[in-house]
């Protein structure tokens, strides 16, 4: 992949009566075919007053003191995201088998390599992020796709009391022998983390072992931390640990989600 920097390039505020594409070729001088790549990639944002949002539309007028911002990095707009997988469809959410790879949303330099974006096209409706799973991890995830939905999903996600409302069940594989089962609780960033966890199996050849794990609370990259600080990383984790690389990738997947859905009042279990 090419190591070539984000270049950002930007509007004035006199661009009244232009429209979009012709005001970033002008001050790029970059080819409007690839402009227009960009801008249905989610590389361009337009800011107007206060508000900024991608901008895909390439013959948008332009009003007074509107701001226009191209962030374009070619590696990144070259890039083939994983196809995600429809696991379960409930309307005003879906739950989805994010493949290893795929952003769980995009970036300042696009969003087409990320899920929210693919499952936006794909049902065409509106999608909002409701909880995250890192970029090489695989498993499933679930979006919103109403405000309604996003807000009362979103609380069972971010309540993280000694009941938690949704059970997240995870599949990793560790460098070394785990104990049959165990608890992790040192505490991420200066606040509470709870990991449990029980062993599958132990390969005495390969040296690792296979386990099933519960998050109780969702610190950011609690699993992999919480594994790298007791001496047994994640096989594959490009970033926690050491002597842990692994041909597959990072070995982590999220195989359950359970809660009582905030809409109906009925039990969901959704699993791989």
């Amino acid at each position: 992949m090419s190591t070539e920097p984000t270049r950002t390039f930007r509007t004035g505020p006199q661009v009244a009566g232009e429209t979009a594409l012709s005001a970033l070729a002008r001050v790029s001088q970059l080819p409007k075919l690839r402009i227009k790549d960009a801008m249905n990639k989610g590389a361009v944002w337009l800011r107007r007053g206060k508000t900024e949002k991608r901008l895909r539309r390439s013959t948008q007028p332009l009003q007074q003191d509107d701001i226009l911002s191209l962030h374009y990095n070619p590696a990144i707009l070259s890039l083939t995201p994983p196809e995600p997988i429809l696991h379960a469809d409930e309307g005003a959410y879906s739950v989805w088998h994010k493949p290893a790879g795929l952003l769980a949303q995009g970036s300042r330099e696009g969003d087409h390599c990320a899920l929210l974006r693919l499952a936006e096209l794909r049902l065409r409706r509106e999608v909002f992020l409701v909880h995250r799973l890192d970029r090489e991890a695989s498993g499933l995830m679930l979006l919103a796709h109403t405000r309604k939905a996003a807000a009362a999903l979103s609380a069972l996600f971010a309540a993280e009391n000694k009941a938690p409302a949704v059970h997240k069940a995870y599949h990793i594989e560790v460098a070394g022998e785990l104990p049959a089962s165990g608890t992790l609780d040192s505490p991420l960033d200066g606040k509470h983390a709870l990991t449990r966890f029980t062993r599958i199996t132990f390969e005495a050849g390969k040296g690792s072992s296979k386990a099933q794990v519960e998050l109780v609370t969702g610190r950011k990259h609690q699993i992999r931390r919480h594994f790298a600080a007791a001496g047994m990383p994640l096989l594959g984790d490009p970033r926690y640990g050491q002597g842990n690389a692994d041909p597959r990738g990072l070995q982590l997947q999220a195989v359950e989600l359970a809660f009582v859905c905030p809409l109906s009042g009925r039990e969901r279990r959704y699993r791989l």
